[in-house]
């Protein structure tokens, strides 16, 4: 298949800052900035937070509530997904619309996998009596592991709205562009639960 004009050399340069980096993918790394941030913060508040709950009358054990082996298959679903986007960016870059939209959508079904992982997660966690207000412990856990399962959904809405619109525009050179800044978001969120599955599941 021949390269679409997403390829073209005058793309590449089209958004170019004084810096020589595209200024929307420069606007993407300072969101991500103030992202890690926020997940950094809302691990540390968990941490700080767990000698307190061990002393507290409502304490409930994490030991007794999470599943490591569930996690582990999540884990395992975000680290493929991160594959998947990387071959669909390459794909784009060729010009490859039939792999493009097979990788892309391999990733956005393997995201949808982990969402659907975490609210049977969630679902089984309240059956077994912890909640957002059971104890400082639910409290702390679902703020932080729900908020990063929100931004998986956000991932998944960004992605297949790049593929609706690289669909609707197959010749756009800003395709490769609108791909790469997805990825780097998904990427993003991927290594966030790296750090959560290892910070707070098995430590």
């Amino acid at each position: 298949m021949s390269e679409s004009s997403m390829t073209r050399p005058h793309a590449a340069t089209a958004h170019h800052t004084s810096l020589g980096v595209d200024n929307r993918k420069l606007g993407v790394w300072a969101f991500i900035g103030s992202e890690t941030l926020f997940f950094a913060t809302l691990i540390t508040t968990y941490f700080v937070f767990a000698p307190v709950n061990r002393v507290r009358p409502d304490f409930q054990d994490p030991r007794e509530f999470l599943d490591i082996e569930l996690t582990t298959v999540l884990a395992s679903i975000l680290l493929a997904s991160s594959l998947t986007m990387v071959l669909a960016l390459s794909a784009s870059r060729r010009g490859d619309r039939r792999w493009f939209t097979t990788w892309l959508l391999a990733t956005v079904g393997l995201g949808l996998a982990f969402i659907g992982g975490q609210v049977y997660e969630f679902n089984h966690l309240y059956h077994e009596g912890l909640t957002l207000s059971s104890s400082l412990f639910g409290t702390t856990f679902f703020v932080l592991t729900g908020f990063h399962g929100t931004h998986v959904a956000i991932g998944v809405i960004w992605l297949l709205s790049v593929f609706f619109k690289v669909r609707a525009y197959p010749d756009s050179p800003e395709n490769a562009m609108d791909v790469e800044i997805a990825g780097l978001y998904w990427h993003f969120v991927d290594l966030v639960w790296v750090a959560i599955f290892v910070l707070v599941y098995l430590i």
